[in-house]
């Protein structure tokens, strides 16, 4: 199913390389991450949909409000997410669960489950490259944001050491 969900958001993202890699490098750091969680079958899907589909809602934001910021990601992600999960016959309880973390992806007080947790520090790992964040940036999202030991390890490895 996972091959499926992402043949379905480059089929979306089309000819948007960048974005198509990005979800790509998320799912990556996510799998890492939660290789070192005691994580069920139902929340490693749940982590792996949401990492494929976390910004599914960029195109849609820059259309409508002509702005990729988070706010809009979250407002837009998740219908088409859940449109894409739906007609692959995943569960509700597993759709409902991704658009939540989609829906919320950059609100990080709402980080409500390791799957989420798992999701946000993914894509802080991608994004600090992507976006060239300062240092000083980086260790207070090491301090504030990162929680799981395989995260803060990594980020400290990368970024920070």
């Amino acid at each position: 199913m996972k091959n499926n969900v992402m043949k379905k958001m480059i089929e979306y993202f089309q000819k948007d390389v960048r974005r198509i890699n990005h979800a790509l490098k998320v799912l990556d750091f996510a799998q890492i991450i939660s290789e070192d969680q005691s994580i069920d079958k139902k929340n490693k899907e749940i982590i792996i949909y949401a990492a494929i589909l976390h910004d599914i809602g960029i195109k849609e934001a820059e259309k409508k409000y002509n702005s990729s910021i988070g706010k809009y990601q979250e407002i837009e992600g998740p219908s088409i997410a859940r449109e894409i999960l739906s007609k692959l016959e995943i569960s509700e309880e597993i759709i409902n669960r991704v658009c939540f973390i989609i829906g919320n992806h950059h609100s990080y007080t709402k980080i409500n489950g390791i799957d989420f947790q798992i999701i946000v520090e993914a894509d802080f790992l991608v994004n600090i490259f992507e976006d060239t964040m300062s240092k000083e940036a980086i260790e207070n999202i090491n301090d504030y944001v990162f929680k799981t030991e395989s995260g803060k390890k990594l980020i400290r490895t990368m970024y920070l050491n």
